[in-house]
């Protein structure tokens, strides 16, 4: 595994977050085939998952007053925050397994703080954990013949930052048998770790990579820096949007209908759509929520249900040439339709 660097005269240090990730896409589709890594860090940003309603999320007053940066980023899953006490990790492999080589990435995390003797495991959907507390959470994505995995790792963490950038809902801590976002993570620092920062990094680093380093070059940066304008679209980041109703409600002369559920091992999942006419037909159909996602959930879902009857054969048959799993790892159409229309009134 090749490790992407930065030269000695490149300053990253005042790089918003959206940069990095525009770097991950960049070495996606500009190197040639194999694996490579990356470690960055970043100012105090909470990242958001492609498919959450940042509002509900996070607490953006709070964020403002404190200057902690809000982005979104492509990969599913949900909010997490960032800053210099704090590790961003970067995997960038051929293939389309996305699920396959995601394990494969934590697992390799998780293995390289085994051999500092830190009990860690890879566990759950998403997270590296110690003695049952999450010091790292992770995602992934896909691009055509590439797969993308990032996450972060606590080396320390700022309690007060955790408990009021991030507002997760009720049931979600619930589901996870906390009551708060603190008391779930645990952090390197915390653990005994006998490494400083900087040599924590180096040895990530170096116990994953091996071989030269890519070294980028100046013309290689302005092509990340013109990916990067993308994550900060309006239509990208989505927000303040408009308030939605949390049940069946009169909408613009249409029913507009939104399903809240947890589903153990696969995430929270907000279903909203209108119902349209006398035989009440699906419009503007969004799904949103901490899922992961191995696919284009707006094409190739939302967009199949467009005009259909919100009745259960009706849901079942647009949904019979659809590989769900290979979009949204582990659904099934009758979870699915489940969650949209059952007991909905």
């Amino acid at each position: 595994m090749r490790h992407i660097a930065f030269s000695e005269n490149t300053d990253v240090w005042h790089r918003r977050l959206p940069f990095f990730l525009a770097l991950e896409e960049w070495v996606a589709r500009r190197m040639p085939a194999g694996d490579y890594f990356f470690s960055w860090q970043v100012s105090p940003t909470v990242i958001c998952g492609r498919n959450q309603e940042i509002d509900k999320e996070v607490n953006l007053p709070y964020c403002r007053e404190n200057g902690i940066d809000v982005v979104r980023r492509r990969s599913g899953g949900g909010s997490v925050f960032a800053d210099r006490e704090n590790f961003m990790f970067s995997y960038i492999t051929d293939g389309d397994d996305v699920q396959g080589e995601f394990a494969r990435y934590t697992s390799m995390i998780a293995g390289a703080l085994r051999e500092l003797g830190i009990a860690a495991e890879a566990t759950g959907r998403n997270d590296i954990t110690i003695g049952g507390k999450k010091v790292s959470g992770n995602a992934f994505y896909h691009l055509p013949g590439k797969c993308i995995a990032h996450g972060t790792m606590l080396y320390n963490f700022d309690p007060r930052h955790l408990a009021n950038a991030l507002t997760p809902s009720k049931a979600k801590l619930e589901s996870k048998g906390v009551k708060s976002v603190p008391m779930r993570v645990t952090c390197l620092s915390r653990e005994g770790i006998g490494l400083t920062p900087s040599e924590f990094e180096r040895y990530i680093i170096d116990s994953i990579t091996d071989g030269e380093p890519y070294i980028l070059t100046d013309a290689d940066i302005r092509e990340v820096e013109a990916i990067e304008q993308g994550y900060y679209d309006p239509s990208f980041l989505r927000i303040n949007g408009a308030g939605r109703t949390s049940s069946v409600a009169l909408c613009r002369d249409k029913e507009h209908v939104s399903r809240n559920s947890i589903l153990p091992g696969m995430g929270e999942y907000c279903i909203e759509y209108d119902l349209a006419g006398e035989d009440r037909r699906i419009e503007n159909m969004t799904i949103s929520g901490d899922f992961f996602m191995a696919g284009d959930v707006e094409s190739e879902i939302c967009a199949r249900l467009e005009g259909v009857v919100a009745a259960e054969e009706s849901l079942m048959s647009a949904l019979s040439g659809v590989n769900l799993p290979a979009v949204l790892p582990g659904m099934t159409a009758d979870v699915l339709v489940s969650l949209m229309v059952s007991d909905q009134r």
